[in-house]
Order: structure tokens, then C-alpha cells, then sequence
């Protein structure tokens, strides 16, 4: 049964509520109402994405997610912080890996310093070696895109060369100016 949204409230009110209290049925009627900013920002600038993300509400944070115009990196007012920055103090180890992992395969930004300067790999505890791999693995990757795109205009024929992720440390070992 779905929770009783205040009189009145926003469809924007209403998807941060969702998001707030884990209730998937309310966040799904918002979708199919529409009339919502899929990153509306509360008072702090916390977002639905925000809420989900330290609550480890995960369907919420899927449905969340797969909203085309989900933005994945937005900085709350109070501490500068990401969703993602948010998930990294999630206290259960499952539940954190999880929102991380579903994060990081969005495009979350690695990278982003909240207002203490501290990105999420600053934030970390040193038994979170599993997400350490899996940040070290998106920080690759987005290694990687770019690779991609600084060589578009090295390929022949308006072929862009690009570089896989299977062979980008033998790329970057063998190509000149760049240092391992």
C-alpha cells in the first residue's frame, strides 16, 4: 500500500519523499504522472538520486537511474557531496557495494571533491578493498573514453583509432610520452 503523500505535495515533493522512505510504488506513480524534475533539489540540494544512493534504497535508486535525464553527479549544498560520495557510508557492506557498483556502471565522476577536497577513494575504509578495485576500474575506463576521443583524428580513413580496454596498459606501455 502506498504511503500517503502530504496534501498537496509536488510530483517533485513527492519523488524526494519516495526516494526518502524506499517506496518504490510512489516513485513509480510519480513516473507515470510525470510532471517531476528527476533532479529536484530540496532546501540542502539533496536530490531523490541523493536520498537513494545513503539510504541503499536500490530499486529506487534503479528506477531513479534509468531516468534519461538523471544527472549522477549533483553536489548537495551542505557538503558538496555526490550521491556517490553519500553511498560510500553506507554501513553494510553489501548494500554499499551494490549502490556503488550501480553508480559507478551510470557514469558516476570518481574524481568530484566534496567540500573538504575528498574524493569517494578519500573517503573509503582501508577493508573496502573490493570497491577500491571497482573505482579503480571506472577510473580506467573513463581513462579509456578518453583515449577514444583524443585519437578520433589519428585513424585512417575517418576511422577513429581507439583503444579497448583489453589492450589499454599495453597501449599506454607502448606509446610514447605517456608514463605508467
Amino acid at each position: 500500500m502506498a504511503t500517503e503523500s502530504p496534501k498537496g505535495a509536488s510530483n517533485n515533493e513527492r519523488l524526494l519523499a519516495a526516494a526518502r522512505d524506499d517506496n518504490e510504488e510512489m516513485l513509480l506513480e510519480v513516473f507515470e504522472e510525470g510532471g517531476f524534475d528527476i533532479n529536484f533539489q530540496d532546501g540542502l540540494g539533496n536530490t531523490a538520486l541523493h536520498y537513494a544512493a545513503s539510504n541503499a534504497s536500490f530499486d529506487v535508486l534503479e528506477h531513479i537511474l534509468s531516468h534519461e535525464d538523471c544527472d549522477v553527479d549533483p553536489a548537495n549544498r551542505l557538503e558538496k557531496a555526490t550521491p556517490l560520495h553519500l553511498a560510500v557510508r553506507i554501513d553494510d557492506p553489501e548494500a554499499k557495494k551494490a549502490v556503488i557498483e550501480s553508480l559507478l556502471e551510470a557514469g558516476a565522476d570518481v574524481t568530484i571533491k566534496d567540500k573538504n577536497g575528498d574524493t569517494v577513494v578519500d573517503l573509503l575504509k582501508p577493508e573496502d578493498v573490493e570497491i577500491k578495485a571497482l573505482i579503480r576500474k571506472a577510473q580506467a575506463q573513463n581513462s579509456v573514453s578518453r583515449d577514444d576521443i583524443a585519437s578520433d583524428e589519428e585513424g585512417e580513413e575517418g576511422r577513429p583509432l581507439s583503444v579497448s580496454p583489453a589492450n589499454y596498459y599495453d597501449h599506454h606501455l607502448n606509446c610514447p610520452g605517456h608514463v605508467t
